[in-house]
Parts: C-alpha cells; structure tokens; sequence
C-alpha cells in the first residue's frame, strides 16, 4: 500500500455547461493523478441553483465520489429531497438544526481507509448562521478518533474569513479548500503543520460570463441597480480543481496542485 493517495477536489460546477467539461475531463483526470476519491462542489449544477438527482447521478456515475454543496442549494425546493436522501451529497454542516441534510460525510476508500469530506458555511457578507469555527471544533471532535484525513470544503464570501480558517485548521485537517466566489485564486500552498490551502478553487463553467451569469444581465444588475433574472451562461468552459497528496498516515498534505482545463490565454 502506497504511503500517499491523490484526492481531486472539482471547484463549483455551474450548469450544463460544468457538467458536461467535468464529463468532458474526467477521464484524463482519472489517468494523470489515479484519484483514490474525486469530490466536487455542486450547489449551482440545475441551472446554477441548486443540485437534484438527475445532476447528482449523473457525477456518480461518471466516477465522482461526494458532492459538496453551499447556500444555493436552499434555492432550489427539488434539492431538498436529495439531500434528506443521499448522505453523500452534503449541505453546510454549521445551518441551524432542523435543517435536513448532512454537513460531512466519512468515505471508505478501497483499503479501508477513512476519508472525511466536510462542508461548512461561511458567516461575513452570508447568512448569519452557526459559527463556522466552532462547528468545525465539533466535526473534529466527532471524528478525530476515526480519521485523521479531512477534507474540507469552506464556502465563503470573505477572503479574510478563509485565510483566518485556514490558519484555524492548519495541522487539524488535510486540506481546507475554499469555495464560492467563483474565481479561481493563486495561493494553493501548504500551510507550516501541514494542511493543504487555497482561497477559492475556482468555478467549473462558462468563463464567458460573470461568475456563471449572463454578462448582460449581470451588467444591467450593477448599472441599474434593479432585480433582473438570472440567467446562466454557456460559452468558454473551464474545469478548476485541486489535486491534493495526503500521507496516509499522518493525514497531512505532501502537495497540493492547481488544474485549471484548458489552460487560460489572453486573459478570461
């Protein structure tokens, strides 16, 4: 058994459009790194709100092992189901309870090795719910005994707020990946005890858009300063993930890598 594994963390999956590059990439994904587990953000993949089980089987399917989700998963009412369902597509761990839903999930991977993928929800310019960071003290309090493998994915509007978690976590977690804003950011690194980091891995989509929107009507909500419909985007798909090296025993980070597929030219 080898001392290190690879898990891929797929950033948040927009629409047709990111489902069909995740499709279109992942079996060179699954050549390249040999993942022993591939999860991936989803909340905005049914038309950039929400995830249902027609989006959700189509991951699993094609090889994605634990769909992470956000605060767009309220959104939409036939996302409900599915999370009171499926304990592997999860919702942020730190909503008030009586939320249905799960917030992690433990993975066993083929050698009977634990993995677990955690969710939680930022609290700055978000929802004011439970405190992201004690909820974590609980997770890890909760699981600390099984696995010292934890990956989580933190969805959050604040960039201080993510740096500050991530510095929270360092040596307690494998990898604390940021997810959210969309934009993919240039700071994945291995934090000093050993936790893999970055601020926002980035969206899965159209980069022909703003954030996954429409550029029109992102534009006419800006300079009009009105509610106008959200309408999703198409064009120029990307991929961003991150494939992180955890040593099995430790739990700790050895590497983490940026993808972004295809590669960016010019600009956006």
């Amino acid at each position: 058994m080898s001392e290190n594994y690879n898990i891929i963390f797929i950033g948040d999956i927009v629409g047709l459009a990111g489902l069909d590059i995740v499709l279109k990439y992942l079996p060179y994904l699954k050549e390249k790194y040999s993942p022993s587990m591939i999860i991936a953000n989803g909340e905005n993949a049914d038309n950039g709100k929400g995830i249902t089980k027609k989006e959700a089987n189509l991951l699993f399917d094609n090889g994605i092992d634990v769909i992470t989700s956000g605060n767009h998963i309220w959104d939409n009412w036939n996302s409900k189901p599915l999370l009171k369902e499926n304990p592997k597509v999860l919702r942020p761990y730190n909503y008030p309870a009586g939320n249905i839903g799960r917030g992690y999930y433990l993975h066993e991977l083929s050698n009977g090795e634990l993995i677990c993928v955690v969710n939680i929800q930022g609290r700055t310019f978000m929802q004011a719910i439970d405190c992201p960071f004690r909820a974590m003290d609980l997770i890890l309090k909760n699981v600390g005994e099984r696995t010292k493998n934890i990956i989580v994915d933190f969805h959050a509007d604040a960039t201080a707020e993510k740096i500050a978690m991530g510095w929270y976590l360092d040596g307690k977690v494998s990898a604390l990946i940021g997810t959210h804003t969309h934009i993919p950011t240039a700071d994945a690194s291995i934090l000093p005890q050993g936790t893999a980091y970055i601020t926002d891995v980035g969206m899965t989509g159209p980069y022909d858009s703003v954030v996954g929107m429409k550029k029109d009507t992102a534009i006419k909500r800006f300079t009009l300063q009105i509610p106008h419909k959200y309408e999703i985007a198409t064009d120029d798909s990307r991929l961003c993930a991150v494939n992180l090296s955890i040593n099995i025993y430790s739990g700790l980070a050895n590497s983490i890598e940026q993808i972004i597929l295809p590669k960016f030219e010019n600009g956006l």
